[in-house]
């Protein structure tokens, strides 16, 4: 999966182009600021201004934040955008000038980050426990007492055989189905039942009979850039595609109901990767770190970072941390790695 790939993200690109500040027939000669691609903190007020040629006299002056209302004047004061309620990333502010049955409009954007820098933590080992190291992890969920682990490789390139697999707490292989050799598997979600499993490139998605393992059916995913990680709420699961987009997708269609972005206090966080929901917030490793990043999945800000440089040292580069799950009823939180021998107990805590 993502052997190092180069990646385009569409979203930084888009900051890059300037304020739409034109003159057309209507003269008015429209501009607006602040400059396109400036970062604010959220909770930070930003002054929208706009300024027009001196012989206007609007008869409206309508300010709008994406494509909803935002506030409507009569001049050219200040409007003051509040950012403490809004999700991270680039928003699109639009001005529209009407006189007379004319108008004219320009446009800027923003960047919100998140308000703070994200809490610093490391990490206490509990336990450790084997792990299979035949399993190219790419998803990984504990649930009634069992291991539920996607498995990703082609067998084409040499890379193994993509699996859904069910181990118990010491790694032994229960239960096994195999992935057609050609497709690469991704993340996997439990809900209700059943076992969704995405793949990287071949967008499609499988379903599972959760006790089985019965292939129920395959589904059309074209839902992102690729297919990465995915996890639960109970509500609606939550799926990135290696960029910093989490997006929101219905439980019983697959199909998409929304996102957010996801941002620090410096900028996008790019290639999220395996996820877990754990109390109201996403748990994402970062690919090809040994980082996991804390996502508030109602704004996309991250809130806390761990740094898992020293549980595995000296792993191969192609070995890296992927696979987050978390013991609800028993408060336990696990981690491995890609073909990693162990399976680690932890518990996060400050630096």
């Amino acid at each position: 999966m993502k052997f190092y790939k180069i990646l385009f993200v569409a979203a930084a690109v888009s900051i890059v182009f300037g304020c739409k500040n034109k003159t057309v027939e209507s003269g008015f000669n429209v501009t607006v600021s602040p400059e396109a691609g400036t970062s604010y903190k959220a909770g930070t007020d930003v002054p929208i201004k706009v300024s027009y040629n001196a012989d206007v006299k609007p008869d409206s002056v309508v300010y709008l934040l994406d494509a909803t209302r935002l506030a409507v004047k009569k001049d050219s004061s200040i409007v003051t955008l509040k950012t403490d309620t809004l999700k991270m990333g680039i928003k699109t502010i639009t001005v529209k000038v009407y006189q007379g049955g004319k108008d004219d409009d320009a446009a800027t954007n923003i960047v919100v980050l998140a308000p703070k820098e994200p809490e610093a933590l490391t990490f206490k080992v509990e336990k450790v426990f084997p792990h299979d190291t035949s399993s190219y992890t790419e998803g990984l969920i504990y649930h009634n007492g069992y291991f539920y682990e996607s498995d990703g490789g082609r067998v084409a390139e040499r890379e193994g055989q993509s699996s859904l697999r069910k181990t118990d707490i010491n790694g032994k292989v229960l239960q096994k189905v195999d992935v057609d050799p050609k497709v690469f598997a991704e993340g996997i979600a439990i809900v209700d039942n059943k076992v969704m499993q995405l793949t990287y490139t071949e967008k499609i998605g499988y379903e599972y009979d959760l006790n089985s393992f019965k292939l129920l059916r395959t589904f059309q995913n074209n839902v992102g850039v690729e297919g990465w990680g995915v996890t639960y709420d109970g509500k609606k699961i939550y799926m990135d595609d290696s960029t910093n987009r989490l997006f929101f997708l219905d439980p019983h269609t697959y199909r998409q109901i929304g996102y957010v972005d996801v941002y620090d206090d410096k900028g996008p966080v790019n290639q999220i990767n395996e996820l877990e929901y754990i109390d109201g917030k996403i748990y994402a490793n970062v690919y090809t770190t040994d980082t996991i990043v804390v996502i508030d999945p109602k704004t996309g800000a991250v809130t806390q970072r761990i740094n898992l440089k020293n549980l595995y040292p000296n792993n191969p580069s192609t070995e890296v941390l992927n696979g987050i799950a978390w013991d609800a009823q028993g408060k336990r939180l696990f981690v491995t790695g890609k073909k990693w021998d162990k399976l680690f107990q932890v518990k996060f805590v400050k630096e």
